[in-house]
């Protein structure tokens, strides 16, 4: 995801691209709890939209890491950049997948009937491995989703942006901006074909290890990361008044705007999704990246949602998979169970914000400072 902005040594901080961040990722959790009363309808879902805040998260990625590596290379070799990565993404990995352990049995019920079948051994097993963020196979699932991180979902995006940064770090960053250019052209033709073309219409999916998720992963992530590193290099930044602000209502309602076509006519959303993560997300990036905050007071909003945008993101599914069965199960209304999911989704800042200052950049800076060395700019 979701790397957040890494500055290095004397770098500019995109703010206001923090921010974003930020605000995609709180829209995330509420589109995860009122996804609970869709009962797994994707036609029938109150904030239909939300899960394109992941290609989203892509799309930044790649803008971020480009702008902070790319003349960097001269000075950092490809096991130090994946360390940096390693770094940055991977103790909030573990803390969300414990999240996800200690509340897989409070999950128990109708809607993952496979948890009263699942032992205490095999759930640490499947917790040790999800510290690695290496995916396991369906027939490993202990929920019932067939997720390949069944104890915190949206890890698979995670494993998706190691195979982006990796690809990055061993091939791209060479690439000229043609090359790039050529690269980020043909993922965008498979895009378009996916979404308009396909049998689903949208690009919901990535998160099992079977041909056909597979296949929506890697469609997900191809565009939006190479097309953010292309943007960054190319440099092509929109400087307006109020920049976050504009962005942020631009994203959120691109996020929120209701599904098109219905099932009968699939390719309509194609048609609106291809628009929105090829055309308006990268229109968001560069007026973000080229616009720039006036005000203490907007710089502490943007500051504080660019910190807790992946605490929040990876440590909130845990709570969604209970919130999910509570709903299902007992058949709760919108009416009588929006007001716990507000409840959740407090929750979920709290205990985001705390695994951010307590545990997170403490031991952060702690392997910084025994693994990394020092780049000058």
């Amino acid at each position: 995801m979701n790397a957040q902005t890494e500055v290095l040594n004397t770098k500019n901080h995109y703010q206001i691209l923090d921010g974003l961040r930020g605000v995609a990722a709180f829209f995330v959790v509420m589109f995860h709890i009122m996804e609970a009363f869709s009962m797994g309808n994707r036609f029938q879902q109150l904030l239909n939209h939300g899960y394109l805040a992941v290609d989203f998260f892509f799309l930044l990625s790649g803008f971020v890491i480009a702008y902070a590596y790319d003349d960097r290379w001269g000075k950092l070799t490809k096991w130090e950049f994946l360390k940096r990565r390693l770094i940055r993404l991977q103790p909030m990995v573990i803390i969300g997948t414990i999240i996800g352990a200690v509340l897989f049995y409070q999950g128990l019920g109708p809607t993952f009937p496979p948890i009263a079948q699942t032992p205490v051994w095999q759930l640490i097993l499947i917790m040790l491995i999800g510290f690695t963020v290496i995916p396991v196979l369906p027939s490993m699932d202990i929920r019932g989703w067939q997720e390949m991180h069944p104890l915190n979902g949206p890890t698979w995006s995670l494993f998706f942006e190691y195979i982006g940064n990796i690809m990055y770090a061993l091939l791209v960053r060479k690439f000229s901006k043609t090359a790039l250019s050529m690269l980020v052209l043909s993922a965008g033709c498979l895009l378009i074909y996916h979404t308009i073309f396909g049998k689903q219409g949208d690009v919901i999916g990535g998160w099992s290890i079977t041909l056909e998720q597979l296949t929506i992963g890697f469609t997900r992530l191809l565009f939006p990361f190479f097309a953010g590193i292309l943007l960054a290099r190319f440099g092509k930044l929109i400087n307006i008044k109020g920049g976050f602000w504009v962005c942020a209502l631009l994203l959120l309602t691109v996020l929120s705007i209701p599904r098109f076509g219905g099932l009968e006519n699939l390719w309509m959303n194609g048609i609106y999704e291809s628009i929105v993560i090829i055309f308006i997300f990268p229109l968001i990036v560069s007026i973000g990246a080229g616009s720039h905050i006036v005000g203490k007071k907007s710089q502490r909003i943007c500051k504080f949602l660019g910190e807790i945008s992946y605490p929040i993101y990876i440590t909130h599914y845990p709570l969604i998979y209970v919130y999910t069965a509570w709903v299902i199960d007992n058949k709760i209304t919108f009416e009588k169970g929006f007001p716990i999911g507000l409840l959740l989704f407090a929750g979920s800042v709290g205990i985001a914000y705390l695994s951010l200052r307590y545990y997170d950049e403490p031991v952060r800076n702690w392997l910084q400072k025994k693994f990394l060395k020092k780049i000058k700019a």
